[in-house]
């Protein structure tokens, strides 16, 4: 905050002055110290100028951001969207593709899984990127693995129904209540123990955590919506006018 509020200063300095602005280094001493009380007497009695060099500021870096996260995606697009691993639900040949970080044990993932879900059955037309992103502990950890192992055992179908049980699951994750979880499905739990710590779904999940550290993704849920990342929570209107909006 006192960064950015000092950046403001500076640029609010540059907006209020003259296009010649004045080289403080040819300055003397004495010229610096009256100019700096007359910028602040005249910040103080025109406040707002602070506020709109916040503004700018905040538009110029959410510019960059985005510029830098069109980079991001177009340097990492096949491992983002056709990576050979990940569980793709959806249309898997729709026109618009959704790819999701998320943490099982993620209050916002969990939210984000209903508006998900909403967006699938009204729109016909997207195809679904889940990318396992274990990021909030032991139990994130722990939850992950069973559902990759479960994925690689038993298949799509299988991680599906598990995957939509652990986004709605309350309570401490264990082995108990996962092995549990499994045979509602009627999975093999011990064979999907056994295989959880494999080397293959070791690799699958150090695979992901590369390409978020690449992408620069430090938090669930984040989306990648066609060319871009959606860093957060978005609600189903939202999601859909994002949509709407790369449809054109």
């Amino acid at each position: 905050m006192f960064r950015t509020l000092a950046a403001s200063c500076l640029l609010a300095l540059s907006l209020s002055l003259p296009a010649q602005a004045v080289d403080l280094s040819t300055m003397t001493d004495e010229e610096r110290a009256i100019f700096r009380e007359e910028v602040r007497a005249y910040l103080m009695e025109n406040p707002q100028v602070i506020m709109d060099a916040v503004a700018v500021l905040e538009e110029r870096e959410q510019t960059a951001q985005a510029q830098a996260d069109l980079s991001l995606v177009s340097d990492n697009a096949d491992e983002i969207f056709n990576d050979g691993y990940s569980f793709v639900a959806g249309n898997p040949e729709g026109d618009i593709t959704l790819v999701e970080f998320l943490d099982y044990r993620c209050g916002f993932c969990k939210r984000a899984h209903n508006e998900v879900a909403k967006l699938l059955e009204t729109d016909g037309n997207i195809r679904l990127v889940v990318k396992e992103f274990p990021i909030l502990g032991e139990q994130s950890l722990l939850a992950s693995r069973f559902a990759v192992a479960t994925k690689q055992i038993a298949g799509d179908d299988a991680y599906a129904g598990l995957h939509d049980a652990l986004m709605v699951m309350n309570g401490d994750v264990n082995m108990r209540a996962l092995k549990r979880m499994a045979s509602t499905f009627g999975l093999d739990a011990d064979t999907i123990e056994v295989h959880m710590n494999s080397d293959e779904v070791t690799e699958e999940i150090r695979r992901t955590r590369a390409l978020a550290q690449r992408l620069s993704i430090t938090g669930t849920p984040t989306f990648v919506l066609e060319d871009e990342l959606v860093r957060g929570f978005l609600p189903y209107d939202q999601m859909q006018a994002l949509i709407d909006e790369k449809r054109g």
